[in-house]
């Protein structure tokens, strides 16, 4: 049995073995003197770690058809994640996340800022991401998570904390509420040298990470499930026709979001400026969430999507509101 020294030597030879000299696992087993179970973990260990990374590479003829379709439509990357027809939502969310996180962590690199905004999506996601060491890169939350009933840090530090660790990244934490009582109360705010140091950082990013949150998830959205609004606010969700939400700012299913209250008390960055950072990376998996998928769509507000397969169909069913 490899020691805990030893393992990450272990791995890499286990890994050279099996990728490098395509021996069996049986044959390795023999070799390192150890159980097959033993090169399984051994494996594993090299692959969530970053000693070793796999790409899959699609040539035209051989493209996911799906994706194809989804990328021609809507003019995005797109990653569709296969699942069986009958799957739980918590289910769907895990294999969608632990898609993402091996995806999203190809396009991160050194001295790039990574923008996070928080959520239930984020949060699988987090917990799957594999080890791959940056240098002078960042991790930036891009929008606050207070609210009446907690400071909010513990939950989106922890999944800010996840996404520094595993790229070897600085985190920046933005410790503000997610929804002002008073639009002038934010504006104060955002005059403070210490929140407009977060908000400098904000307008570096250069990939965008979220998921959408919705009125009308089947899973509620963290912001909807949480202590965020009052009856007021719920009444002018329904009033203004949202359909979902990024990084706490709302839109409608055309995409539209001119007029929505609470975007003027929201600390997300605003729509327009969601679009000028040049990679936006979606992850979504519910079909519940279908109309604010579609709602992001039609606000560009998305550059890659990572999207569960029976929402990928439904999407091209129906397509965006404009």
């Amino acid at each position: 049995m490899p020691s805990a020294a030893t393992r990450p030597q272990d791995a890499l030879r286990a890994a050279q073995l099996y990728y490098l000299q395509d021996l069996t696992m049986e044959a390795i087993a023999s070799e390192m003197h150890v159980s097959r179970s033993s090169v399984s973990r051994l494996l594993s260990y090299a692959r969530d770690s970053g000693l070793v990374t796999i790409s899959i590479h699609s040539p035209h003829d051989a493209r996911n058809q799906l994706e194809s379709r989804v990328a021609d439509r809507f003019g995005i990357t797109a990653h569709v994640v296969p699942t069986p027809d009958r799957i739980s939502e918590a289910e769907r969310l895990e294999r969608t996340a632990l898609s993402a996180a091996r995806i999203l962590t190809g396009r991160v690199d050194s001295a790039m800022t990574v923008g996070i905004a928080w959520g239930s999506t984020l949060s699988a996601i987090a917990r799957h991401l594999p080890t791959k060491r940056t240098h002078d890169s960042r991790v930036v939350q891009m929008n606050g998570a207070a609210n009446v009933r907690t400071s909010g840090i513990p939950y989106a530090g922890e999944i800010l904390t996840r996404f520094g660790s595993a790229w070897s990244a600085s985190v920046h934490q933005f410790p503000v509420p997610a929804l002002f009582d008073d639009p002038l109360t934010k504006q104060a705010m955002w005059r403070e040298r210490s929140v407009r140091a977060v908000l400098e950082i904000q307008e570096r990013v250069s990939v965008f990470v979220f998921g959408l949150g919705s009125p009308h998830a089947d899973v509620p959205s963290h912001v909807y499930a949480g202590d965020y609004f009052d009856d007021a606010d719920r009444r002018s969700i329904e009033r203004s026709g949202v359909v979902g939400d990024c990084a706490t700012v709302f839109y409608r299913l055309d995409g539209t979001s001119d007029g929505i209250e609470l975007n003027e008390r929201s600390s997300g960055p605003d729509l327009s400026a969601v679009r000028r950072i040049p990679r936006r990376f979606c992850v979504v998996s519910s079909l519940s969430k279908l109309d604010s998928l579609r709602g992001a769509l039609a606000a560009g507000l998305i550059t890659e999507l990572v999207v569960e397969e029976s929402l990928a169909r439904r999407l091209l069913e129906v397509g965006t509101a404009r």
